[in-house]
């Protein structure tokens, strides 16, 4: 959201983004009073909420849309295993380990603390949404596994374990209530009301408590592109490191240098 340039009683913190709107003025567009000046732009609601600001009176996160079973990003969850250069397959027992939690997206990456009021609101929408068929971790706590599951590794592969959690994503806007007027009004919305750019994740759980979603183990071809990160050198260990939390192609994804196998959700065990 946007505020027009015309003058009044500006809060200093805000004057730096007086200039945005002029293009909308010029158009003769009628600017709602909430955008005139000394009005909180979606960013400082954003922001406020997030730091649960002394100025406001509650903040809640108003949902709008809801998409159950959604995967979350691609990650490995064990140490790879370096087959290169063998005629047989390897079993190895691998240790297997991760954790799920509550992701918010907030504006400019802003994430609100559970004992705030937004972090409150974000709660007692998780339980709207927690039923007997979609279980879910609302709070920050979290939950995960950590076990040791066999595996096969191809000739000449390298192999490791991947997970992909399952998520139900809530998305909605901010709505911000404050406890002194600003040009004749209290609540403001980030981005905006009906908006639908604010999500939050909230992780599927099985039966048994542990989380849902996707696990397999993934061989990778060794001397391809795709198995560089894991090749023998004085780095590979750090790069595959870091490699283990960013986005990874998803399941049956990898390409023609890439084997995976789906591993039953049975076989994660309580937490």
């Amino acid at each position: 959201m946007t505020r027009s340039s015309h003058k009044g009683n500006h809060r200093s913190r805000k004057k730096r983004i007086t200039f945005m709107l002029a293009p909308v003025v010029a158009a003769g567009v009628a600017v709602p009073l909430m955008y005139s000046a000394g009005a909180a732009t979606p960013s400082e609601v954003s922001r406020d909420c997030a730091e649960d600001a002394a100025t406001l009176e509650n903040c809640e996160f108003v949902d709008v849309q809801v998409k159950r079973n959604n995967l979350g990003p691609n990650k490995r969850v064990s140490t790879p295993s370096n087959n290169c250069g063998s005629t047989t397959e390897r079993e190895k027992s691998f240790g297997v380990a991760t954790s799920v939690t509550r992701f918010i997206t907030l504006e400019d990456g802003f994430v609100a603390d559970a004992e705030s009021k937004l972090g409150n609101s974000f709660f007692e929408i998780g339980a709207k949404f927690n039923t007997t068929e979609f279980n879910l971790t609302r709070d920050d706590k979290g939950t995960g596994f950590d076990f040791t599951l066999p595996g096969t590794v191809m000739p000449d592969h390298i192999g490791f374990f991947m997970w992909s959690e399952k998520r139900t994503d809530v998305s909605g806007f901010l709505k911000a209530t404050y406890k002194e007027e600003q040009n004749g009004q209290k609540v403001f919305f980030s981005p905006k009301e009906g908006g639908t750019s604010v999500h939050v994740f909230y992780p599927q759980l099985l039966k048994n408590g542990a989380p849902d979603g996707r696990l397999w183990i993934r061989n990778v071809k060794c001397g391809t592109p795709e198995a560089e990160e894991f090749q023998d050198s004085p780095q590979s260990a750090e790069i595959a490191e870091l490699r283990a939390e960013s986005q990874q192609p998803g399941f049956n994804k990898g390409g023609a240098n890439v084997t995976d196998v789906e591993v039953p959700l049975s076989e994660i065990p309580a937490p």
